[in-house]
């Protein structure tokens, strides 16, 4: 029995699957042998359709143009986008509920809405040498100077910062000697335009997967950002980033399971398909065993993801959802991870080919264990929530 979805999630579902499949895959081996590139003129079909298609809009508010699709809809659409290898889905920016709660009219204006309409694209600064998944020891500052701020630091792994034309940038703000409206010591979040005088870039390092989409270092020395690019009241920061992580978070277990279906289903063909000693693999128990491991898995994670979006639609505690979106971070990059280490084991020789789509999830669902908050720091917040709520607390009776 599959997971309850309503008429509409299920349009979208197919929606994204025909999106995946038919735009998007074709060109995995041109970007995998290209260092993820593809030529302008797909890349801008791949975009253009992306909008046509209403991705980009799906979490922003109706008052704005958007869609306002209920949780559980976008993940189903964002798991169907990780079937894809490449990173080839990220070819739009996508707008977030959390962005028009957090910025003014002013800001909407200058860099939500176009990047709803396709015209400017971001990237987030906010990972560190000495702050990765641990954002509260973050230690780039904003110094507030008249009615602009000077941010000074160091920033590692801003993904996507060669296709952005500006940032979102995370810093611990100093006001001054106390004056200003309270916000010192506290963390804030700015939009940085990428041409400012004063950021460059010190490493732009491969890394294991084969993306268009780099992931730089920059130091900033003194980048003066206009007051007004402060987003949201004193003190908000780190709310906000909250709740980048927790969507964040949520998408990659979606992507996850969407990418752990991909490969079941490229193994069940091939193990039918190959033939050793007179029958096909998928005869011999020990193949059976993986490929039944490897659905059973999934169903647990994609219905852990599912309720984790569900409880968001519903409207419960804002902390309990932030501990499940955790849960399903944690268990689905785990899941697709050992999902991918057996695919390539059926397949053999054949499945460590770069050409082989199980090769290539092999290295790229390895960062989802690391990225948007380590497993282990999954595992910590998750054991927080527990102690204080309980086991019915947790997940109920």
């Amino acid at each position: 029995m599959a997971y309850p979805l309503s008429d509409a999630a299920l349009q979208w579902q197919r929606t994204a699957r025909a999106f995946a499949d038919e735009v998007l895959m074709p060109h995995e081996e041109t970007a995998e042998f290209n260092e993820g590139e593809l030529p302008p003129a797909v890349y801008e079909h791949h975009k253009r359709t992306a909008m046509e298609l209403g991705f980009p809009l799906m979490d922003a508010p109706l008052s704005y143009g958007g869609l306002a699709l209920p949780m559980l809809t976008q993940v189903v659409v964002w798991e169907q986008l990780g079937r894809v290898t490449n990173a080839l889905s990220w070819c739009m920016s996508e707008v977030h509920a959390w962005m028009f709660e957090a910025c003014n009219a002013d800001q909407i204006e200058r860099y939500i809405l176009p990047m709803m309409q396709g015209q400017r694209r971001e990237c987030y600064a906010i990972t560190e040498a000495e702050a990765g998944s641990d954002n509260t020891a973050i230690a780039s500052v904003a110094r507030r100077v008249g009615d602009d701020y000077l941010i000074s630091g160091e920033k590692w792994f801003v993904t996507s910062a060669n296709k952005a034309d500006f940032l979102f940038f995370q810093a611990v703000v100093d006001e001054g000697g106390g004056q200003g409206d309270g916000a010192s010591g506290q963390h804030a979040l700015f939009f940085m335009d990428k041409d400012s005088a004063g950021m460059e870039m010190l490493d732009n390092p491969l890394f294991g997967h084969t993306y268009s989409s780099h992931h730089p270092t920059y130091s900033f020395r003194g980048v003066r950002v206009s007051a007004a690019n402060r987003i949201g009241a004193p003190g908000a920061g780190m709310d906000f980033t909250r709740s980048w992580f927790r969507r964040e978070r949520l998408m990659i277990a979606a992507r996850c399971c969407g990418a752990a279906g991909r490969l079941i289903d490229l193994a069940s063909a091939f193990a039918q398909s190959r033939v050793v000693s007179g029958q096909p693999i998928s005869q011999y128990q020990l193949i059976q065993a993986m490929l039944a491991d490897s659905i059973t898995e999934l169903w647990a994670a994609r219905l852990m993801t599912y309720e984790a979006a569900a409880m968001q639609d519903r409207g419960e505690d804002l902390a309990l959802i932030h501990t499940h979106c955790s849960m399903a971070k944690l268990y689905a990059s785990e899941m697709a991870n050992r999902v991918a280490d057996r695919v390539v084991q059926i397949f053999g020789g054949r499945g460590y080919m770069r050409s082989n789509p199980a090769q290539r999830f092999f290295r790229e669902l390895r960062v989802d264990r690391i990225w948007e908050g380590t497993s282990e720091i999954q595992r910590l917040i998750i054991a927080r929530s527990l102690l204080k709520r309980g086991v019915d607390g947790m997940i109920g009776l």
